[in-house]
């Protein structure tokens, strides 16, 4: 299993790191994605990614969250950063109208940025988009090209056709392990082959652990379900969605 969304350099995850990483690894993870969040993430996500080469990859962006007074100061720094290291995506970035909309159309500047960024650089995106569907999904429109996956996705049948019609793929975490979740059949006539496993780790922990810091190797309680819905074994979902995210994301093959 790869989970394409794991915040592993958050502090909550830094005293056991060697232990964490091991017990993800026995447990069948075979790589994980780091995103980016802001430019003060730029620094602990490349040193994580640095420990564990080949197994954990970074990403970088501005979180919607983020954009604020600084939000240009932010992009400027990304933007540097994005020509001295590798990263393997452009993300975690999009539209956030859920607490606050003060910063509405700064967001959506700072989105068709980075959106340009990854299109000049041939990188997919990590799309967060909460109480934003249409916005995001028409600024999306805008970049024909891109490539990338609608992380955290919940969202109805209609708008999952939406996006796997733009070439995009849904990241499908813990939230479909949740009791009188409706995301289980909103997946009708979603190919598998646009779906990918992650976590949004500490975030977003899968039942029966719902409330505790997320793993990697709890994707698959979701696996699971999606073997459910998908009417097929949780060996098939993990085979699919590995296959999925080694080609979106362009990690190297392991070395064996």
């Amino acid at each position: 299993m790869i989970d394409t969304h794991a915040h592993i350099d958050d502090p909550q995850y830094q005293d056991n790191l060697d232990e964490f990483i091991a017990q993800q690894k026995a447990e069948g993870v075979s790589a994980i994605l780091v995103p980016g969040v802001d430019a003060a993430s730029i620094e602990p996500v490349l040193n994580i990614c640095d420990r564990f080469p080949g197994y954990l990859f970074p990403a970088i962006g501005l979180h919607p969250e983020n954009v604020r007074e600084d939000w240009q100061t932010q992009l400027a720094t990304l933007q540097q950063q994005l020509s001295a290291h590798k990263y393997f995506a452009i993300g975690e970035i999009g539209l956030d109208y859920h607490f606050d909309t003060t910063f509405k159309a700064e967001q959506q500047v700072a989105l068709r940025t980075q959106l340009q960024w990854a299109q000049e650089r041939d990188l997919p995106v990590l799309i967060h988009s909460r109480d934003a569907t249409e916005d995001c999904l028409n600024i999306l429109k805008e970049y024909p090209k891109l490539r990338g996956v609608m992380h955290c996705f919940s969202g109805s049948n209609e708008t999952a056709r939406q996006i796997v019609n733009m070439g995009f793929h849904l990241g499908i975490g813990g939230v479909i392990t949740f009791k009188n979740c409706k995301l289980r059949d909103n997946l009708a006539g979603i190919p598998l082959e646009r779906i990918l496993l992650e976590t949004d780790a500490p975030y977003m922990a899968p039942v029966p652990f719902r409330g505790q810091r997320n793993e990697s190797r709890w994707m698959k309680y979701v696996a699971n379900v999606l073997a459910e819905v998908y009417h097929t074994s949780i060996e098939q979902i993990d085979q699919i969605t590995t296959a999925n995210a080694r080609k979106l994301f362009a990690f190297p093959e392991q070395k064996t």
